[in-house]
């Protein structure tokens, strides 16, 4: 029969923790979702504790993680911004391993604050705020795993995680500062968000924006105080300067955290909630150590809220569960408790074990007050049973004996200090009563702690291995330290062997700097004699250019080309090449006066065969500063400046020979371009009548009317020009052909010259322009800008022309007649294209109108 039954009890059993976990569930979504629901004001504590109780239970935040997936965080920006806030509580006071937990849920924090912060006003700027700061502290919670979720540590706990090591300080309070510039950025945007001059702490709105701050004030407090005490340990053992980043990092979030405290200390909202810290007006000094016995640590305090129907009840039935579990089985009280009071059951014990935490180290301090009370009450009570012994054996001795007047002044001083005696008595049975009170308390206390440290034991013994594996490494680092010594002794013998040896390499040094001196000397002298030469060479050849002998010798400008690159490439690489430079120089001096020859103005060989000599002097001043060493750069600057006028000067000659040819050829490839460029043009209105119809055939005849009209008004100023140009010729008399006049005047030549090019060049740009306008691939833009390059060409060759043409010449009237047509048919193109660019937008057709290259600008 029982064997039967087992099974049954196997399954009301479990069904019985299903329900329990589902009731559990159940209580928990109904919390979260109460916390975090879509009216825009404060969270309520109590959901929120409900929220913290419930990690304690199921010992992590899985529970709490599958509720607030479920809530609609990406469609309401008050639901987002609540469980930004409760998350952050759960993660200051829910249990240890909900740090751990929530590490792969920080995706969704990050998507969280990429969605939101495209919502540029409100809620949207605050909640990417909020998830950046949650990101950091679960980053630096998972880099110091030592850190509870409240950053509420010991000076021993501090010293255990920092390992006494400043390395790992130096790091930690990086990722402080990294943590508090985090929760200053969210209070900074929290207030500018708000109208402080409407209290809006007071209102609803205004309070769900600032309730988060309180976890963030908590946070950053316990950051202050611990970067604090970090730095000061830093700057006992690292020098200044090296910390002088931090300094001015921690004097920066010095001054905003108080502003930031002080702000928040003068809302209403939080008067009642919070305690928040005032810091000093002036910063910590960290260079005087003895500052730091002065600090006083800084502690936000979250003020009891009053709560008091809801915790009677739970402690109520709490006792009642003590009360029924002591009188009935085990079976009887979990078939008569429901799951619900369970659970509150168990919360309180949570909330009761912190406490008992607390109340430890009071314990035993009032246990020493009470040792050290009771050792001085013992010692007064035998005081004063001796004072009394005295008193009366002085009484007795005033009977016996006569003089009644001493043993009278004897007997008020012992009743006087017997009275002070009997006062002090009275004092310390009073302390001693109170403390046999409090003891007695304390002692019901300490029962419950022995259960806690009984726990502890483990740890104890864990931390005794420890130990016990450190003093291993400190005997192996002693017997190295050994090893090391023995070494050091054997690397002094061999230093002492170098020392040796390097006294006869000194030795052996100095006779060799003898030597070299003197060496140095004798290539001084042999240097000096070598400059001395070549400097004669130069000097000679410039002497040379005045004999009668060299007038017949001539050379082409190539010849000075050539040389002169072979004399750049010697002077890059200074006074290595005295000789070769002396020779190449004394050859371009040389073949320079040989060019002169050749010229027929004299003035113009005059000053050839001067830059010739000027070149010889420029040359003898760069072998005295390479001998000397002063002004090596500015004399071979100088000499590169000469060289290169005497080429230009002797290329000149050749230049002005072909000025005539050259006037012809750039004119008839000007005619040639516009005969191109108006052929063109009428094959494009031939094609485009057969291709387009409609807006588009009517821009496109538009633009090519006016085009043709242009480069008609182009070909007949062309032919005025060269009607006045022959005029020009003619009018010089027997002076010559029309090349020499061209190579007499070869300035005015190279502005005819110019004046074509540009002529054919704006033909060939308008007829690309036109092409790519009528083919829809180009801009508007570009044809005006080419036309406009056109006229400007035809303009120089009209002010070419004036130069020398008569006042009164007809063909000059005539040209000037025909400059004024050109542009009016650029006025005409302008205005085609722009009326066509409004036709082509009115159509709804797509014509570039938009980009023109920086060359078409110009």
């Amino acid at each position: 029969m029982s064997s039967l039954s087992l099974p049954r009890v196997l399954q009301n059993r479990k069904n019985s923790m299903d329900q329990e976990r589902e009731h559990f569930e159940k209580i928990q979504a109904a919390s979260i979702s109460k916390a975090i629901n879509t009216l825009e004001n404060p969270v309520k504590e109590k959901h929120a504790r409900n929220a913290i109780i419930g990690t304690f239970q199921e010992k992590s935040a899985e529970t709490f993680w599958r509720c607030v997936t479920k809530l609609p965080l990406q469609e309401n920006r008050i639901v987002a911004w609540k469980f930004c806030h409760v998350l952050h509580k759960v993660l200051r006071e829910g249990h240890p391993n909900v740090l751990a937990s929530s590490q792969r849920h920080k995706t969704l924090l990050q998507d969280l604050g990429k969605l939101w912060v495209h919502l540029k006003d409100g809620y949207g700027k605050l909640i990417q705020q909020y998830c950046q700061l949650l990101l950091v502290k679960l980053d630096f919670h998972r880099r110091n795993p030592g850190f509870p979720g409240n950053l509420v540590l010991s000076e021993e706990d501090l010293n255990r995680i920092g390992d006494n090591d400043v390395n790992n300080y130096f790091q930690m309070c990086v990722e402080m500062f990294d943590y508090i510039d985090e929760i200053l950025g969210l209070q900074s945007a929290i207030f500018g968000s708000l109208d402080m001059s409407r209290s809006n702490s007071m209102t609803s709105h205004g309070q769900c924006r600032l309730a988060p701050l309180m976890p963030c004030i908590l946070d950053s407090a316990q950051l202050y105080d611990l970067c604090v005490k970090i730095l000061f340990k830093m700057h006992a053992t690292l020098p200044p300067d090296l910390l002088s980043g931090h300094r001015k990092r921690f004097l920066r979030q010095f001054n905003i955290l108080r502003q930031f405290y002080l702000g928040s200390s003068n809302l209403q909202y939080f008067k009642t909630l919070i305690q928040i810290p005032l810091l000093p007006e002036h910063p910590p000094n960290f260079l005087v150590q003895a500052e730091l016995s002065t600090y006083v640590t800084q502690a936000a305090i979250v003020l009891p809220d009053e709560d008091p129907p809801e915790m009677n009840s739970v402690i109520g039935e709490l006792v009642d569960l003590g009360i029924g579990n002591s009188v009935t089985s085990s079976e009887t009280s979990q078939r008569s408790l429901s799951p619900d009071l369970l659970t509150q059951k168990d919360n309180m014990i949570q909330h009761l074990h912190g406490e008992l935490n607390a109340h430890h180290s009071l314990i035993i301090q009032l246990k020493q007050n009470v040792s050290t009370l009771e050792m001085e009450l013992a010692k007064k009570d035998s005081e004063l049973t001796q004072e009394r012994l005295i008193r009366d054996d002085l009484l007795h001795q005033t009977h016996s004996m006569g003089n009644f007047e001493e043993l009278d002044r004897k007997y008020k001083l012992l009743e006087e200090k017997f009275n002070k005696l009997k006062e002090v008595y009275t004092k310390l049975r009073e302390e001693h009563i109170t403390l046999l009170r409090q003891k007695s308390d304390v002692d019901k206390q300490l029962s419950n702690m022995r259960t806690v440290e009984f726990n502890m034991a483990p740890q104890r013994i864990k931390f005794e291995e420890e130990l016990i594996a450190l003093q291993t490494t400190v005997d192996s680092t002693t017997r190295q330290n050994d090893e090391l010594v023995m070494t050091s002794e054997i690397l002094k013998t061999e230093v002492s062997e170098v020392k040796q040896k390097l006294i006869d390499v000194e030795r052996l040094k100095k006779d060799l700097e003898l030597r070299l001196s003197e060496s140095e000397e004798l290539r001084f002298s042999t240097n000096a004699n070598w400059f001395e030469c070549c400097r004669k060479i130069i000097e000679h050849t410039c002497d040379m250019l005045d004999d009668p002998s060299m007038s017949s010798a001539t050379c082409s400008p190539e010849c000075v080309s050539i040389i002169k690159e072979k004399l750049i490439n010697i002077i890059g690489k200074g006074k290595d090449e005295v000789a070769g430079f002396a020779h190449y120089v004394a050859m371009y001096i040389v073949f320079g006066k040989a060019v002169s020859n050749t010229k027929s103005n004299l003035n113009d060989a005059q000053k050839l065969l001067d830059k010739c000599k000027q070149v010889g002097r420029d040359s003898v001043k760069l072998l005295t500063a390479w001998q000397t060493g002063i002004k090596i750069n500015e004399c071979s600057e100088g000499l590169e400046i000469t060289l290169n006028d005497v080429e230009s000067m002797a290329s000149s000659i050749q230049a002005n020979e072909s000025l005539g040819d050259l006037v012809e050829d750039e004119l008839s490839i000007m005619d040639r371009a516009i005969e191109e460029a108006a052929k063109r043009i009428q094959e494009m209105i031939t094609e485009s009548r057969a291709a387009h119809s409609g807006v588009k055939l009517e821009v496109n005849e538009q633009i090519l009317d006016s085009c043709t009209s242009l480069m008609a008004a182009i070909r007949v100023l062309v032919h005025k020009s060269r009607k006045l140009q022959a005029e020009i010729v003619a009018n010089q008399g027997s002076n010559g052909s029309a090349k020499e006049f061209y190579k007499r005047n070869h300035q005015w030549t190279e502005g005819l010259i110019s004046a074509a090019k540009s002529i054919g060049l704006g033909a060939k740009g308008l007829l690309d322009a036109a092409n790519e306008a009528v083919s829809g691939e180009g801009k508007l833009e570009r044809l005006i800008v080419a036309s406009h390059c056109v006229a400007a060409g035809t303009a120089q060759l009209v002010v070419a022309s004036r130069v020398k043409a008569s006042r009164n010449s007809d063909n000059l009237a005539e040209l000037s007649q025909a400059s004024r047509d050109v542009t009016n048919a650029t006025a005409t193109v302008v205005a085609t294209a722009k009326s066509c660019a409004q036709l082509v937008q009115q159509s709804g057709k797509n014509l570039m109108y938009i980009y023109v290259d920086i060359y078409y600008i110009k």
